[in-house]
């Protein structure tokens, strides 16, 4: 089976994490997200993806430059680059890449944000029975009215688009959840060369003309991983089971909730949940809890890490403090600084000693925001 996975967004939202490194290409509980991704869709029997690139296409060609990308399980997913030759919209992608990865039947289109559990093969059942041209996957929100609600009926048979409804008035909790079953007629409504959203373009279009258009909801696991918050939120449910153990390939258990990649015993100072990469070296006087590491993090003594994300090579100086924050890879936090409130420490940045960073984010000294 094949599919195509939307991975062109600048992810302006995680800046300054993605000023040099797209955010699919990030990690998520010290894998990167997109391997994450790719091992879904080869559980379910994918096994050819076109990647639909706009933002650092460079960047996917050398994170798999053999074209192929082998999960733990050794299933091998062979890749086709589509790069856009200007911005195509979400449908004109899709369009794009399908035809770059020739396809001829059925397919399955996600967004590469997206962070679920998703049992893909029962979608693609759905699809099957109710000889769908395209399928989406519902998930339900908490506030629906800061998205887009899709109604169905008993069936299954989408009734409308619902953009944004005034809180109280919301038809539907269930959103669409950026997973999609298409069949190869759906790219004949694509217009090509041109921009086109298959959210408020295509899919709207299929309703008009009335196209066999349906939306199966699902309360598997579900987050778009592209702002602050929710990549922490991420990080936060995968340590607490909700997509199965490990959180990570390869990590193990050492205590109760303490997950380790790498040989060694369950590092002191480490609290319950939190997963440590390896060659880590953190100080026995050291408070962590709640956290991510990444490989060859430092934290030195009577420092405190909480409910924080640091990719790897991060040092992290005695006495001081990261806290509901994320910190890139190979950056220091000086001695006695504080990190907090949702901050972003970008890559190879060195916060000053006694610095405390509120909410803010610090990109790198070279990059178009530190020029601007």
């Amino acid at each position: 089976m094949r599919a195509v996975v939307l991975v062109g967004g600048e992810g302006t939202r995680l800046r300054p994490l993605t000023f040099e490194t797209p955010k699919p290409l990030l990690p998520v509980a010290n894998q990167v997200f997109l391997d994450r991704q790719l091992g879904w869709l080869a559980a379910h029997g994918v096994d050819e993806v076109g990647l639909s690139l706009g933002y650092l296409p460079s960047a996917f060609i050398d994170h798999y430059p053999e074209g192929t990308f082998t999960d733990p399980a050794g299933r091998t997913v062979q890749l086709h680059y589509a790069q856009e030759p200007t911005p195509l919209g979400t449908a004109g992608a899709v369009r794009f890449a399908a035809e770059q990865l020739g396809v001829r039947e059925r397919f399955v289109v996600c967004n590469g944000d997206v962070l679920t559990g998703l049992d893909l093969g029962a979608l693609l059942a759905f699809h099957e029975a109710r000889h769908a041209e395209a399928t989406i996957h519902l998930a339900a929100v908490e506030e629906p009215s800061r998205f887009g609600v899709v109604p169905t009926d008993e069936r299954g048979r989408v009734l409308a688009f619902v953009e944004k409804p005034a809180p109280g008035t919301e038809p539907t909790r269930w959103i669409n959840a950026g997973t999609y079953v298409l069949e190869p007629s759906v790219l004949e409504r694509i217009a090509p060369e041109r921009p086109v959203s298959i959210e408020f373009d295509t899919f709207p279009g299929m309703l008009e003309t009335g196209g066999a258009l349906y939306a199966r909801p699902s309360d598997a696991y579900w987050i778009d991983v592209g702002a602050l918050a929710e990549y922490l939120q991420a990080h936060a449910d995968l340590l607490a089971g909700r997509l199965g153990t490990p959180p990570a390939p390869g990590a193990r258990e050492v205590s109760p909730g303490v997950w380790v990649q790498g040989p060694g015993p369950a590092p002191a100072g480490v609290a319950a949940p939190a997963l440590v990469g390896e060659r880590h070296q953190i100080d026995p006087s050291a408070d962590v809890v709640g956290s991510v590491l990444g490989a060859g993090v430092q934290v030195g003594a009577h420092a405190t890490v909480v409910d924080a994300v640091l990719h790897d090579r991060v040092t992290i100086g005695p006495d001081a403090t990261v806290r509901a924050s994320i910190v890139g890879a190979g950056a220091v936090v000086g001695a006695r600084a504080t990190v907090e409130a949702g901050s972003i420490v970008g890559p190879h940045v060195t916060v000053d000693a006694g610095t405390t960073l509120t909410g803010e984010r610090r990109p790198p000294a070279d990059s178009p925001a530190a020029r601007a």
